[in-house]
């Protein structure tokens, strides 16, 4: 009796493929993590994103009365779109394999989905109005130093704000608090030496992801020093897994999308750090 491919007897193999995508799309992406995380819901396939200016208060004289303050906010809309990755799962692939193949689509389908977020959220970047480094240089502790007191002079507290670089433009930073890497007495040092984490410099966490684009010049890229509400992601659907049986073929489609769209929501609550690697030429 021949073997059949139906959606009852292939049921059990896409759970496997939905659970190993969006645990690993969670694990995987960084970026999601650092930004403002909105849902898009109840029709349509944008979030507006009220956008509030600052007021100021003022000293008034007794039995005087105040005078009124306009609250007039602008917004910012973000627009999602797919974005997807298929395969073509044949029979005797499916068969023959002595892996979990379903757990191997799954874990591939949920990095590509992840890599995509990271990247799309890391090139907004690129719009930040107030930007350190043209990218001839190397980046040193000192630059963000200089790029905190930067945010902290929009009234951003510090532990709302975080770093996040390529990891060849991080390993100059961490050269340059390690004395070369032969070492220095400060517990900086030896735990970049002992971990290869930077961890926190200047309060803020500092993060590493190779999710960045190349400006186009080998070894030059642009990270950011940001605070959490500066940018933001909108999520209309998860990572979603779907299948289409092609009999003639032997085979079944399997397809991943999500859908999402991207935006900058504070333009000065950002640091554009453009800087250069001086171990890739």
């Amino acid at each position: 009796m021949a073997n059949e491919s139906t959606s009852s007897t292939l049921s059990e193999l896409y759970t496997e493929i939905v659970a190993e995508a969006q645990f690993v799309a969670s694990e995987k992406s960084i970026m999601r993590n650092l930004v403002k995380n909105y849902a898009i819901s109840g029709g349509g396939k944008a979030v507006e994103v009220p956008v509030y200016a600052a007021v100021s208060a003022a000293a008034v004289a007794e039995a005087t009365d105040l005078a009124n303050t306009a609250i007039n906010p602008s917004s910012v809309t973000i627009t999602a779109s797919e974005v997807g990755v298929m395969t073509t799962l044949t029979d005797l692939a499916r068969n023959s394999a002595p892996r979990n193949v379903a757990a191997d689509v799954g874990k591939l389908f949920g990095e590509a989905l992840a890599r995509k977020q990271d990247t799309d959220l890391t090139a907004l970047f690129n719009g930040f109005s107030v930007a350190l480094g043209d990218g001839s240089a190397a980046i040193t502790p000192a630059v963000l130093f200089n790029a905190l007191s930067t945010l902290k002079e929009n009234a951003l507290p510090t532990d709302g704000c975080q770093v996040v670089l390529h990891p060849k433009i991080a390993y100059d930073l961490k050269s340059g608090f390690t004395n070369t890497f032969a070492g220095l007495d400060t517990e900086l040092s030896n735990e970049a030496l002992r971990s290869g984490h930077i961890g926190k410099i200047a309060g803020m966490n500092v993060f590493e992801t190779s999710n960045m684009a190349n400006t186009g010049t080998a070894g030059d890229y642009k990270g950011g020093a940001f605070h959490k509400d500066a940018l933001a992601i909108a999520m209309m659907q998860d990572v979603k897994i779907e299948t289409q049986r092609d009999a003639s073929l032997r085979a079944d489609e399997i397809v991943a999308t999500s859908v999402y769209g991207v935006g900058e929501i504070h333009d000065s609550y950002g640091v554009e750090l453009h800087y250069d690697s001086s171990i890739q030429a």
